[in-house]
Protein backbone atom coordinates (compact mmCIF):
# COMPACT_ATOMS: atom_id res chain seq x y z
CA UNK A 1 0.00 0.00 0.00
CA UNK A 2 1.25 3.40 -1.08
CA UNK A 3 1.85 5.28 2.20
CA UNK A 4 -0.42 8.92 1.90
CA UNK A 5 1.72 12.53 1.50
CA UNK A 6 0.79 15.84 0.60
CA UNK A 7 2.62 18.92 0.42
CA UNK A 8 2.25 22.43 -0.79
CA UNK A 9 4.53 25.10 -0.81
CA UNK A 10 2.86 28.66 0.67
CA UNK A 11 2.68 31.69 3.00
CA UNK A 12 1.99 30.68 7.19
CA UNK A 13 -0.30 33.16 8.75
CA UNK A 14 0.79 32.68 12.10
CA UNK A 15 4.53 32.65 11.67
CA UNK A 16 3.95 34.83 8.92
CA UNK A 17 6.95 33.03 6.73
CA UNK A 18 7.20 30.78 3.61
CA UNK A 19 6.91 27.49 4.51
CA UNK A 20 6.28 23.98 2.99
CA UNK A 21 2.77 22.23 4.65
CA UNK A 22 3.12 18.74 4.79
CA UNK A 23 0.91 15.73 5.84
CA UNK A 24 1.75 12.11 5.84
CA UNK A 25 -2.35 11.13 7.26
CA UNK A 26 -4.96 12.14 5.09
CA UNK A 27 -6.91 13.68 8.40
CA UNK A 28 -5.45 17.75 7.09
CA UNK A 29 -7.01 19.15 10.21
CA UNK A 30 -4.71 17.52 12.96
CA UNK A 31 -1.85 16.89 10.50
CA UNK A 32 -1.15 19.46 7.76
CA UNK A 33 1.61 21.18 9.86
CA UNK A 34 3.77 24.15 9.20
CA UNK A 35 7.57 23.43 8.76
CA UNK A 36 8.52 26.71 10.47
CA UNK A 37 6.05 26.72 13.37
CA UNK A 38 4.29 23.79 13.58
CA UNK A 39 0.59 25.46 13.51
CA UNK A 40 -2.25 23.13 11.91
CA UNK A 41 -4.79 24.01 9.75
CA UNK A 42 -7.43 25.39 12.29
CA UNK A 43 -4.64 27.71 13.65
CA UNK A 44 -3.74 29.24 10.53
CA UNK A 45 -7.64 29.46 9.67
CA UNK A 46 -8.29 31.39 12.46
CA UNK A 47 -5.10 33.99 12.12
CA UNK A 48 -6.47 34.75 8.60
CA UNK A 49 -10.04 35.83 10.16
CA UNK A 50 -8.12 38.15 12.66
CA UNK A 51 -5.87 39.83 10.30
CA UNK A 52 -9.10 40.74 7.87
CA UNK A 53 -11.42 41.11 10.57
CA UNK A 54 -9.03 42.76 13.51
CA UNK A 55 -6.29 44.75 11.50
CA UNK A 56 -5.07 46.60 14.94
CA UNK A 57 -5.15 43.73 17.17
CA UNK A 58 -2.59 43.77 18.36
CA UNK A 59 -2.90 46.99 20.28
CA UNK A 60 -6.68 45.78 21.81
CA UNK A 61 -7.67 43.47 24.46
CA UNK A 62 -7.81 40.20 23.78
CA UNK A 63 -8.53 37.19 26.17
CA UNK A 64 -7.51 33.90 24.69
CA UNK A 65 -9.05 30.65 26.49
CA UNK A 66 -7.09 27.40 26.44
CA UNK A 67 -3.96 28.41 24.25
CA UNK A 68 -1.74 26.12 23.07
CA UNK A 69 2.23 26.55 22.33
CA UNK A 70 2.25 27.27 18.69
CA UNK A 71 0.34 28.84 16.35
CA UNK A 72 -1.61 31.41 16.61
CA UNK A 73 -1.63 31.40 20.23
CA UNK A 74 2.32 31.64 19.82
CA UNK A 75 1.77 35.05 18.04
CA UNK A 76 -0.61 36.51 20.33
CA UNK A 77 0.75 36.07 23.47
CA UNK A 78 4.35 37.30 21.12
CA UNK A 79 2.69 40.32 19.50
CA UNK A 80 -0.31 41.54 21.35
CA UNK A 81 0.31 44.17 23.61
CA UNK A 82 -3.01 43.35 26.10
CA UNK A 83 -2.82 40.07 26.09
CA UNK A 84 -4.55 37.14 28.76
CA UNK A 85 -4.37 33.51 28.55
CA UNK A 86 -6.75 31.65 30.47
CA UNK A 87 -6.83 27.59 31.49
CA UNK A 88 -9.53 25.82 33.38
CA UNK A 89 -8.41 24.07 36.36
CA UNK A 90 -11.09 22.92 38.80
CA UNK A 91 -10.79 23.06 42.57
CA UNK A 92 -8.72 25.72 42.55
CA UNK A 93 -9.78 29.25 42.71
CA UNK A 94 -11.10 30.77 40.07
CA UNK A 95 -9.79 34.98 38.88
CA UNK A 96 -6.12 33.90 40.22
CA UNK A 97 -2.97 33.20 38.22
CA UNK A 98 -2.12 28.97 38.49
CA UNK A 99 1.24 28.27 36.52
CA UNK A 100 1.06 31.23 34.21
CA UNK A 101 -2.57 31.07 33.17
CA UNK A 102 -5.33 33.19 34.83
CA UNK A 103 -7.55 30.32 35.83
CA UNK A 104 -11.54 30.52 34.73
CA UNK A 105 -14.23 28.97 34.04
CA UNK A 106 -15.96 30.16 30.76
CA UNK A 107 -19.78 29.33 31.91
CA UNK A 108 -19.00 31.77 34.68
CA UNK A 109 -16.56 34.05 34.19
CA UNK A 110 -14.63 36.53 36.37
CA UNK A 111 -13.64 39.14 34.11
CA UNK A 112 -15.48 42.53 34.68
CA UNK A 113 -18.05 43.65 31.69
CA UNK A 114 -16.92 45.08 28.23
CA UNK A 115 -13.05 43.81 29.39
CA UNK A 116 -12.01 42.77 25.72
CA UNK A 117 -11.88 44.15 22.11
CA UNK A 118 -11.39 40.23 21.06
CA UNK A 119 -12.09 36.54 22.41
CA UNK A 120 -10.42 33.41 20.84
CA UNK A 121 -10.57 29.76 21.66
CA UNK A 122 -9.85 26.90 19.32
CA UNK A 123 -11.55 24.09 19.64
CA UNK A 124 -12.74 24.60 23.48
CA UNK A 125 -16.42 24.83 22.72
CA UNK A 126 -17.30 20.95 22.04
CA UNK A 127 -15.78 19.88 25.55
CA UNK A 128 -18.23 22.59 27.91
CA UNK A 129 -21.56 21.39 29.29
CA UNK A 130 -23.22 24.39 28.99
CA UNK A 131 -22.36 26.63 25.73
CA UNK A 132 -25.02 29.36 26.07
CA UNK A 133 -23.69 30.22 29.41
CA UNK A 134 -20.24 30.61 27.59
CA UNK A 135 -21.68 32.46 24.99
CA UNK A 136 -23.42 34.95 27.17
CA UNK A 137 -20.64 35.20 29.44
CA UNK A 138 -18.43 35.75 26.63
CA UNK A 139 -20.69 38.44 25.22
CA UNK A 140 -21.17 39.69 28.30
CA UNK A 141 -17.07 40.54 28.73
CA UNK A 142 -16.62 41.63 24.76
CA UNK A 143 -16.62 45.37 24.10
CA UNK A 144 -19.51 46.59 21.96
CA UNK A 145 -18.08 45.94 18.32
CA UNK A 146 -15.91 43.18 19.87
CA UNK A 147 -15.19 39.39 18.46
CA UNK A 148 -15.15 36.12 18.89
CA UNK A 149 -13.69 34.41 16.85
CA UNK A 150 -13.32 30.43 17.73
CA UNK A 151 -13.23 26.97 15.81
CA UNK A 152 -14.86 23.70 16.70
CA UNK A 153 -15.66 20.71 14.29
CA UNK A 154 -18.92 21.58 12.60
CA UNK A 155 -20.76 18.01 11.12
CA UNK A 156 -22.40 17.83 8.04
CA UNK A 157 -24.65 15.11 8.33
CA UNK A 158 -26.42 16.93 11.58
CA UNK A 159 -29.16 19.33 10.83
CA UNK A 160 -29.66 20.13 14.10
CA UNK A 161 -27.37 23.10 15.70
CA UNK A 162 -26.21 20.80 18.50
CA UNK A 163 -26.50 17.36 19.99
CA UNK A 164 -25.40 16.82 23.26
CA UNK A 165 -22.80 14.05 23.90
CA UNK A 166 -22.59 14.18 27.38
CA UNK A 167 -24.50 15.54 30.67
CA UNK A 168 -23.22 16.53 34.35
CA UNK A 169 -25.63 16.49 37.34
CA UNK A 170 -25.39 19.35 40.22
CA UNK A 171 -23.07 17.15 42.38
CA UNK A 172 -20.56 16.85 39.04
CA UNK A 173 -21.49 13.33 37.95
CA UNK A 174 -20.99 13.16 34.40
CA UNK A 175 -23.67 11.00 32.42
CA UNK A 176 -22.83 9.71 28.87
CA UNK A 177 -25.74 10.26 26.68
CA UNK A 178 -23.88 8.77 23.26
CA UNK A 179 -21.34 5.41 23.71
CA UNK A 180 -18.21 5.32 23.46
CA UNK A 181 -17.27 8.84 25.23
CA UNK A 182 -14.91 10.80 22.83
CA UNK A 183 -11.76 12.67 24.34
CA UNK A 184 -9.61 15.42 22.48
CA UNK A 185 -5.57 16.68 23.92
CA UNK A 186 -5.98 18.87 26.80
CA UNK A 187 -2.61 20.59 27.11
CA UNK A 188 -3.13 21.11 31.04
CA UNK A 189 -4.60 17.61 31.62
CA UNK A 190 -3.60 14.36 30.35
CA UNK A 191 -6.35 12.42 30.44
CA UNK A 192 -7.91 14.66 28.40
CA UNK A 193 -11.01 16.47 27.76
CA UNK A 194 -14.33 15.35 27.28
CA UNK A 195 -16.44 16.07 23.97
CA UNK A 196 -20.04 17.10 25.43
CA UNK A 197 -21.47 18.12 22.16
CA UNK A 198 -21.76 17.83 18.20
CA UNK A 199 -22.18 20.69 16.25
CA UNK A 200 -24.14 20.78 12.89
CA UNK A 201 -24.09 23.39 10.33
CA UNK A 202 -27.24 25.68 11.48
CA UNK A 203 -24.77 26.33 14.87
CA UNK A 204 -25.17 29.77 13.48
CA UNK A 205 -29.16 30.39 14.51
CA UNK A 206 -28.18 28.76 17.43
CA UNK A 207 -25.60 30.87 19.02
CA UNK A 208 -27.44 34.10 17.85
CA UNK A 209 -30.73 32.44 20.68
CA UNK A 210 -28.32 32.04 23.27
CA UNK A 211 -26.44 35.22 23.07
CA UNK A 212 -27.47 37.80 20.37
CA UNK A 213 -24.38 38.15 18.57
CA UNK A 214 -24.32 38.62 14.91
CA UNK A 215 -22.55 35.37 13.69
CA UNK A 216 -20.66 34.43 10.57
CA UNK A 217 -19.04 31.28 9.92
CA UNK A 218 -15.60 31.42 7.26
CA UNK A 219 -15.18 28.40 5.64
CA UNK A 220 -11.78 27.78 3.51
CA UNK A 221 -10.39 25.61 1.18
CA UNK A 222 -6.72 27.96 0.73
CA UNK A 223 -3.49 25.52 -0.26
CA UNK A 224 -1.72 29.02 -0.66
CA UNK A 225 -1.98 29.31 3.37
CA UNK A 226 -2.38 25.35 4.47
CA UNK A 227 -6.09 25.56 4.83
CA UNK A 228 -7.71 22.59 3.64
CA UNK A 229 -9.22 19.38 3.83
CA UNK A 230 -12.41 18.84 6.58
CA UNK A 231 -13.55 21.47 9.67
CA UNK A 232 -11.66 24.21 8.56
CA UNK A 233 -14.56 26.77 9.60
CA UNK A 234 -13.78 29.61 11.63
CA UNK A 235 -16.66 31.35 13.53
CA UNK A 236 -17.33 35.20 13.87
CA UNK A 237 -19.47 36.24 16.45
CA UNK A 238 -19.87 40.45 16.85
CA UNK A 239 -21.39 41.63 19.45
CA UNK A 240 -23.12 45.05 17.80
CA UNK A 241 -21.43 48.04 17.91
CA UNK A 242 -24.57 49.96 19.37
CA UNK A 243 -27.34 49.24 21.45
CA UNK A 244 -30.33 49.04 18.78
CA UNK A 245 -34.10 50.84 20.18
Amino acid sequence: MQEFYYTHRGLCPCCEKSATFTSQNEWFRDFLACSECGSVVRERALALVLDETMPDWRFVHIHESSPSDRGISKKLKESAKYYTASQFFPGKPFGIDVDGFRNEDLESQTFDDASFDIVVSLDVMEHVFNPSAVYQEVYRTLKHGGVYLHTFPMYKYLSEGATRRAEISSGGEVRHLIEPPQYHLNPVDSRGSLVTFDYGYDITRLINEWAPFDVRISRFWDESHGIIGEHTEVVICRKPAFKFA
